[in-house]
């Protein structure tokens, strides 16, 4: 059954689909989007105790419900200077260093730090030796993104790519997944050096948003495309730890990557599937 959920994925429309959901999760369809919202909860046992907005009826819109906001103080921020938090809620997929610019996905799986950058040479070689951890959100998730420690952005990276399924079996079986699948590279310039956080697109996810450019949707192509952003004077985006960075509509995964020498260590639990939450201790700074 694995190896038929795998194939079927080859050669699904992944692209076709995605945006046929996408328009669906964007309408505003009254009782039947609120009935839809309502199964959602019960079939993946979301906790909405949590959420700004506890009852069904008060999302318009798939999106808006998928996307909804906690109450504030739910997940409180680590105040220790000493450490990077935690960007999202979550489950840890892998951690680890990079070695020799390439990064672990799973058991006989690896890809190149590179490739997952979009082929930008010289971003990749800012990473050389430094550490990356990847998280993966599941659809009950909480989806919105926020900074693990305060940064000033410098790049932003589109790289068209197929649009896999990112949960574990797929991360197991599909080579290169994270290099392969449509993503959005954002880099900081931080007080630890560069972090880039890459947000990696999924079947059925609608896009990709961050708060500085809104829903990121490059023309149809193949081609990458990138943006250069200030780092000082009025016109620099800044964004505290904590702060939110951007937003899945619909699940997926983030990967980070640490320059070397950054980390000194992985805070303690943080390892290959133990469950995150946003704003608890991540990893301690060098």
């Amino acid at each position: 059954m694995d190896k038929l959920k795998i194939a079927l994925q080859y050669i699904m429309p992944k692209h076709l689909l995605s945006r046929l959901v996408g328009k669906l999760a964007a309408a505003e369809l009254g009782a039947v989007t609120t009935s839809v919202i309502k199964w959602f909860i019960k079939q993946y046992k979301i906790d909405m105790s949590e959420a700004a907005e506890s009852a069904p009826e008060a999302y318009a819109s798939f999106n808006q419900f998928f996307t909804r906001a906690l109450k504030p103080g739910i997940r409180p921020l680590c105040e220790d200077d000493d450490y990077i938090v935690h960007p999202v809620d979550g489950a840890v997929s892998q951690c680890g260093p990079i070695k020799e610019g390439r990064i672990f996905q799973a058991k006989g799986h690896e890809y190149s730090s590179l490739a997952l950058l979009g082929d930008q040479a010289d971003d990749a070689k800012r990473f050389e030796g430094g550490d990356f951890a990847t998280i993966y959100l599941a659809p009950k998730d909480y989806h919105r993104i926020h900074m693990p420690i305060k940064g000033t952005l410098s790049k932003m990276t589109y790289v068209p790519g197929e649009l896999f399924s990112v949960n574990p079996l797929t991360a197991e079986n599909v080579p290169g997944l994270f290099a392969r699948n449509e993503r959005v590279v954002a880099i900081f310039e931080t007080e630890i050096g560069p972090m880039a956080m890459v947000l990696v697109g999924a079947t059925i996810v609608a896009s990709i948003e961050t708060v500085w450019a809104g829903t990121v949707t490059p023309p149809t192509g193949r081609k990458v495309f990138s943006w250069d952003y200030p780092t000082e004077g009025p016109e620099a985006i800044t964004l505290d730890k904590g702060d939110e960075m951007g937003r899945f509509k619909l699940g997926s995964t983030v990967v980070m990557l640490f320059a070397k020498d950054a980390l000194e260590n992985f805070a303690d639990g943080v390892e290959p599937k133990a469950v995150t939450r946003m704003g608890q201790a991540f990893a301690k700074i060098d």
